[in-house]
């Protein structure tokens, strides 16, 4: 049964990427901009900003972006964002975890419910699905950073929890407080990884049939789309078969 991350895994190799990618440019910099505004403008004594800057920099933003953005947060420039939690249910009861970063509270939350309300779900109060969920570290390295069983050793030295290769790279999971100094112990012996970021790691997933599975990856697109949105999260659990044939298109 395939999960959330290897739906996102599959849409990213289809090229969808290459579309959105002045989308994603813009929620990295609000991500920078906000980190450089809310602590220290340098990486090295803000974890959130280095996490920010290490994203950023793993999807091949450029420097000059890079800078400007957290000139802009340390300058105290820019809008007034607000980090919000949404939670509720999606086609086939699946739950669903939406963080976003706004100047307009009453306008995202307007659109996020229209999402929701669309797709035959509802958005609920705060806490209505997050217990479902584990707040935890996401380290992410590609295939290419070496096997399974180097991975594995290095990130149990480095204090993760958890470990998990196939061909399309290596998933660790840590501790939510110590993200950071797994990262950077990662880093040291690995390189730079493709991302490190906090998340919203599903307890256990919800199955959904191919029709509740079709709604929903429409209702998960129509989400990341919005700009105010910075991550999605859900439970759900497609076969893998049915997950190739909706991607296919």
């Amino acid at each position: 049964m395939a999960g959330h991350s290897q739906f996102k895994n599959i849409m990213h190799r289809k090229g969808r990427q290459d579309a959105v990618r002045s989308k994603l440019f813009s929620k990295l910099s609000k991500e920078l901009t906000v980190a450089a505004k809310m602590g220290d403008p340098d990486p090295e004594t803000n974890p959130r900003l280095r996490l920010a800057v290490q994203n950023a920099k793993s999807q091949s933003m450029p420097k000059d972006n890079i800078e400007r953005a957290i000139n802009k947060g340390s300058g105290g420039e820019g809008e007034d964002y607000e980090e919000i939690r949404y939670e509720g249910y999606g086609p086939g009861g699946v739950a669903v975890i939406v963080e976003a970063m706004t100047d307009n509270r009453n306008r995202t939350a307007g659109a996020i419910r229209s999402y929701f309300t669309k797709s035959g779900g509802s958005l609920g109060e705060t806490g209505s699905v997050a217990f479902m969920f584990d707040r935890v570290g996401e380290i992410v390295y590609p295939a290419t950073a070496g096997d399974a069983e180097t991975l594995f050793e290095a990130s149990i030295e480095a204090g993760a929890e958890d470990v998990s290769s196939d061909e399309n790279g290596h998933i660790i999971i840590t501790a939510f407080e110590e993200l950071n100094d797994v990262a950077k112990a990662l880093e040291d012996a690995l390189g730079e990884p493709d991302s490190v970021k906090p998340i919203w790691k599903a307890q256990t997933g919800t199955p959904v049939d191919e029709e509740k599975a079709s709604s929903l990856m429409k209702l998960i697109g129509t989400i990341e789309d919005d700009d105010d949105v910075q991550n999605v999260y859900t439970n759900f659990e497609i076969d893998d078969e049915v997950l190739q044939r909706l991607t296919a298109a």
